[in-house]
C-alpha cells in the first residue's frame, strides 16, 4: 500500500455534505472530517453523508474520531458501509488500536498528541499504515501550553521537533509524512514558506482548510523550471561516471543525484495533475 494522492489535501467538514464535490474540484485529495469540524451534535448526520456521499473514493481521505473516543465504533461502522478505503485516524497514539480496522483500509496516523508523537515509529511500523501527519495545536494542549507559534508565527521548538520526528519515522519506512495546516488562512506567504520548506524537507504532501491555500501548496512542491533543467542536465551527465564527479563547477556524488531524481519525479507529478 502507498500513498500519493497530490501535494495539497484539503479538510472538508463531514456534516456540509454540499462542500464535497466542490471541494474535490480545487484539491488534489479532500480530507472528509467526522472529528475536530463536526459538532457533537452534528455527527450522526456527518456519517450519514458519507453513506450517502457521491465522489471519487480514491481521491478522498475519511478523518475518524480517536480509538478511545466515544465515536470511534460508530465511525468504523460507518466506513464499512462505503466505497472509501484511505482513513486518517486522530490522535493516534497506539499501534494497537489500529488492529481494529479491516486489512482493506489504508490508515494515516494523526500524531498530534504527546503521546502521538513519541509512539510516532511504532505507528509508522505498523503494516496498514501508508502515512503519518502531525498536528501542531493538538499537541501543545495535550502538553498544557497556549500556542504553537512563538510572535513572529513561527513555530516553537517543540513543534518543530515533533514536525521533523513524524517526518524522519515516516521517511525511515518509506512512508509518507504529511505536513500540518497553516491555521492563519489569509497569510499566503507564510503558507508558502512553510510548504516550500515541507516539499524540500521529504514530506509528501500538506493539508490545508481552505481553498484558497490549494494553489500556494502546489506551487510550493512544484520544482522551479531552473531547478528542474539542471536536475535533468547532472542526471545526464552522471551516465557513465564512477563515483564522484565535476559538473557545473559543482562536486557531484550519489547523495546529489538522488536529489536531483526527487526533483525530476516531483515535477512529472505536478505535469500528470
Amino acid at each position: 500500500m502507498t500513498f500519493d494522492l497530490g501535494p495539497a489535501l484539503l479538510f472538508c467538514p463531514a456534516d456540509r455534505p454540499e462542500r464535497f464535490a466542490k471541494a474535490l474540484d480545487r484539491a488534489d485529495a479532500v480530507i472528509l472530517d467526522l472529528e475536530d469540524a463536526v459538532a457533537p451534535a452534528d455527527k450522526a448526520a456527518a456519517r450519514g453523508n458519507l453513506i450517502d456521499a457521491h465522489v471519487d473514493p480514491d481521491r478522498v481521505i475519511v478523518r475518524v474520531n480517536a480509538a478511545d473516543s466515544g465515536e470511534f465504533a460508530s465511525d468504523l461502522a460507518t466506513l464499512s458501509q462505503t466505497d472509501f478505503r484511505t482513513v486518517m485516524v486522530a490522535k493516534a497514539e497506539d499501534p494497537a488500536a489500529l488492529e481494529a480496522f479491516d486489512p482493506r483500509f489504508s490508515l494515516i496516523a494523526l500524531c498530534e498528541t504527546a503521546r502521538g508523537v513519541a509512539a510516532a515509529d511504532r505507528l509508522a511500523d505498523h503494516e496498514r499504515v501508508v502515512g503519518l501527519m502531525w498536528g501542531a495545536e493538538d499537541l501543545v494542549a495535550s502538553l498544557g501550553g497556549t500556542s504553537s507559534r512563538g510572535q513572529d508565527g513561527r513555530y516553537r521548538d517543540i513543534a518543530r521537533f515533533a514536525r521533523s520526528r513524524v517526518l524522519l519515522e515516516a521517511g525511515a519506512r518509506g512512508k509518507a509524512a504529511i505536513d500540518a495546516v497553516h491555521i492563519a488562512i489569509d497569510d499566503l506567504a507564510g503558507l508558502a514558506e512553510e510548504a516550500s520548506d515541507a516539499a524540500a524537507s521529504g514530506f509528501s504532501a500538506t493539508a490545508c482548510i481552505h481553498p484558497g491555500q490549494v494553489a500556494v501548496i502546489r506551487g510550493a512542491y512544484r520544482p522551479e523550471p531552473a531547478e528542474v533543467t539542471w536536475a535533468e542536465a547532472v542526471l545526464a551527465a552522471a551516465v557513465g561516471e564512477r563515483g564522484v564527479f565535476r559538473f557545473d563547477g559543482r562536486m557531484i556524488d550519489e547523495p546529489v543525484l538522488r536529489h536531483a531524481s526527487s526533483l525530476v519525479e516531483r515535477a512529472n507529478r505536478a505535469d500528470t495533475r
